[in-house]
């Protein structure tokens, strides 16, 4: 019964002229008890419904597997404790309370590992069913697992348990406020100018009991989000790949040059102080290696297998006065085979010559030949002078050093023909690997991209 006006309730005497607000909170409060379920048959289940908007991503610690987000979080259950006829107070439907003064369900999240910076809300609603509505925002600190896997292109899924810590099923149980779908994909309040992209959020209910004791209800939402990878794309992936391709073209500078040689250890050097530089970048975990750090070591090994490639090149294609003559299996394999199968077009300059007798290159040579030829007549007619043998010897030496000279020669332009066929089909083994790499990787990430 609602005690008239002027009348005794509980000790104080209430005006007539006392707000509606006031003598309604005084009638709710006076005798309430917070300390038990607010029910009258100790039968009844104490329904809670939940709901969850994100409004924003905060941070994401791939380090340490910890997510953490800031929601919007609603909670409604009866209290048949907070009921009142509005024709008794002034029409009033509706009253905020001090969420101190009445009984709220210890509803906490499994996932928890740190209390956030949130505010403090120190009322809830009750309208004069009984219903009581408990709005809050949180800052939501939370264990997820992380996947870093496909970084820059990754997806996470991270849950939400709500559960009632102490109470059985039979005495708070949990249900949805709005319908699955309308949690699914409400956007209204996300904040989309972050890192993270919201993509949905699903819901579900679970019964479930620790050690066959009795059970116990959990809500479950799992928030998944999505990185956005424009950011790593420009800083990560592009100065990678620009570098790459100068690695290629720098097969085009001719490899008898040193400069070939330089060029890759400069271009080695300056994807070392890149790798330096984003490694801060890069997500790091005890659990796994993102693809995209292997995608830079494997970078980095094809640096080095053409650095070795060149070095074997530039070796090949020097002259050396000590270098032996070419095998015939390598003049077979090579400057016959490769160069049909690597369709090169001047194979005739590869080909196999016979070689052609010495032809002197200083008329000077061919005259001291001519004399030899003389000497030799004279110097049996004059048995064997002493000087013209001496002479006879030095001409002979002097033939059989341009003769060798020209053997070196010819030795030297085969290995160099070698080193040009051999820096072809090297050329064409590495292009077709880092194209096969690229392709695969690049089919990868757009297929985690658009998943």
């Amino acid at each position: 019964q609602v005690p008239d006006a002027g009348t005794q309730h509980g000790g104080r005497v209430l005006e007539p002229s006392e707000p509606a607000l006031r003598r309604l909170a005084h009638h709710l409060l006076a005798h309430y008890q917070k300390g038990t379920r607010p029910v009258r048959d100790w039968r009844t289940t104490t329904n809670v419904a939940l709901d969850l908007m994100v409004y924003a991503i905060l941070s994401v610690d791939e380090k340490n597997q910890v997510l953490t987000t800031y929601i919007w979080y609603r909670q409604h259950w009866t209290d048949e404790f907070l009921k009142w006829d509005p024709a008794h107070f002034d029409n009033l439907t509706e009253i905020s309370l001090p969420v101190e003064s009445i009984w709220v369900p210890d509803i906490l999240i499994n996932e928890f590992v740190d209390v956030g910076k949130s505010p403090h809300i120190p009322y809830v609603y009750v309208s004069h069913h009984g219903e009581v509505q408990n709005l809050k925002p949180i800052q939501v600190m939370t264990a997820c697992s992380l996947d870093i896997y496909n970084f820059p292109f990754d997806v996470q899924n991270c849950s939400l348990t709500f559960t009632s810590w102490l109470h059985h099923i039979r005495d708070i149980n949990l249900s949805l406020w709005r319908q699955p779908e309308l949690v699914k994909f409400d956007r209204s309040v996300f904040m989309n100018q972050g890192e993270w992209e919201l993509l949905y959020v699903l819901s579900r209910f679970r019964e479930f009991s620790v050690k066959s004791s009795d059970s116990y209800a959990e809500m479950k939402f799992y928030v998944v989000i999505r990185r956005r990878p424009l950011f790593y794309t420009v800083s990560l992936l592009l100065p990678s790949i620009f570098l790459m391709v100068m690695d290629i073209v720098g097969f085009y500078l001719p490899p008898h040059s040193g400069e070939r040689v330089s060029f890759k250890i400069t271009l080695l050097l300056g994807y070392s102080v890149f790798l330096i530089i984003v490694s801060d970048t890069l997500p790091a975990t005890a659990v796994g290696t993102p693809l995209i750090g292997i995608y830079f070591v494997v970078c980095m090994a094809l640096l080095v297998i053409s650095l070795t490639e060149t070095i074997l090149i530039v070796r090949l294609v020097h002259k050396q006065d000590l270098q032996p003559h070419v095998p015939e299996w390598v003049k077979h394999l090579l400057l016959e085979k490769a160069t049909i199968l690597l369709c090169i077009r001047d194979r005739k300059k590869f080909s196999q010559t016979k070689p052609t007798p010495y032809v002197c290159e200083d008329p000077r040579e061919c005259g001291a030949a001519g004399g030899t030829r003389s000497a030799l007549a004279f110097a049996g007619r004059a048995e064997g002078s002493a000087a013209l043998q001496e002479v006879l010897r030095e001409t002979t030496a002097i033939r059989q050093l341009l003769e060798k000279r020209e053997e070196f020669r010819d030795v030297a332009r085969e290995w160099l023909q070698v080193g040009y066929v051999l820096d072809i089909l090297l050329f064409r083994v590495y292009l077709a690997a880092v194209l096969a790499y690229s392709i695969t990787l690049g089919t990868l990430w757009s297929v985690w991209r658009d998943a």
